[in-house]
């Protein structure tokens, strides 16, 4: 187990420093002058006031150089200065990654905890089945933004019982929870649905496999064959799709943070597009990117514990 996990950190590396280079080219591809902007952007930005702005950044100098110098200081977890406020990128990212990490944590947690039995249980009960493929339709349907309004019209305006948006700190618990409810909800509602309609087809197909059958009519208890072989052989797929879907759960925390005010990476992110600040949009998507990484790499160190075969693959 040792060896396939220092493998797929391996790969997990690799794979990084692959997305650094790529992010590193895009941005430097777009088109835009960041020298321009920080100069005002106006037609009375003299040349020489450019140049010298572009001197300074070090924006003057050869594309590999800047690479070079980038790379550099990544591995010595220098992710640069903005080019707007002259701060470190890294202080500003942490300064706002737990709120983000927060608000995807309790999100994977609700839609996991909500997703799993619910689908397990639509594989076993005709009712719940015909209830959760409604409720899961319904969630699948309408954009996260257009819930996060919707809810913010409900709970916020009309019953005023949760704030339209905003973030309390820990030192007031009960108000960082009421903080964070609306947006949870919004950010889990289409991944729980995915997960459980990825639980139910699942276990349904392996509740019809011969060995199942054979438990049962062996006398092995259904609750028993159901929760020692039934429900861990389901696991895998579900596994494979909560593992793909990842990257659309990091995209929608950006669209849920602006549409709550959520003090995340969002903001930072945009104003960064913004003004054309290159280290804080490459700081901020590294770090977006290493996540998803991470994250895959403990979906596949699950495969290898459900399944001795991948390990050995």
């Amino acid at each position: 187990m040792l060896s396939f996990v220092l493998r797929r950190l391996g790969t997990g590396i690799a794979l990084v420093f692959v997305v650094l280079t790529v992010i590193f080219l895009a941005i430097h591809a777009v088109p835009g002058d960041p020298a321009y902007q920080l100069a005002g952007g106006d037609t009375g930005t003299t040349t020489e006031g450019i140049e010298r702005i572009r001197r300074e950044l070090g924006l003057d100098r050869p594309l590999h150089v800047q690479y070079g110098d980038y790379l550099a200081g990544f591995l010595q977890g220098d992710l640069g200065t903005s080019f707007v406020n002259g701060q470190p990128v890294l202080g500003s990212i942490l300064q706002r990654l737990p709120a983000t990490l927060e608000l995807i944590g309790w999100g994977g947690l609700l839609s996991v905890g909500i997703g799993l039995p619910l689908g397990a249980l639509a594989a076993r009960r005709r009712g719940v089945d015909v209830l959760m493929s409604l409720g899961t339709s319904l969630a699948l349907a309408v954009p996260v933004y257009v819930l996060g309004a919707l809810l913010v019209l409900v709970f916020a305006v009309t019953l005023r019982v949760l704030p339209a948006g905003g973030f309390a700190e820990w030192s007031q618990p009960a108000r960082h929870l009421q903080s964070l409810l609306l947006p949870v909800l919004t950010l889990s509602a289409a991944f729980g649905a995915i997960v459980a309609r990825m639980t139910r087809a699942s276990v349904a197909e392996t509740l019809d496999r011969d060995w199942v059958r054979t438990a049962v009519a062996l006398g092995v208890a259904p609750r028993t064959v159901f929760r020692r072989h039934v429900l861990r052989n389901s696991l895998m797929p579900v596994i494979t799709v909560v593992g793909l879907e990842v990257g659309t759960f990091l995209g929608s925390s950006v669209i849920i943070e602006r549409v709550f005010n959520y003090p995340g990476l969002s903001s930072l992110l945009v104003d960064g597009v913004t003004s054309r600040d290159y280290p804080v949009v490459q700081g901020v998507v590294i770090v977006v990117s290493v996540l998803f990484v991470l994250i895959n790499m403990l979906v596949e160190i699950c495969y290898g514990l459900l399944d001795p075969r991948v390990r050995l693959s």
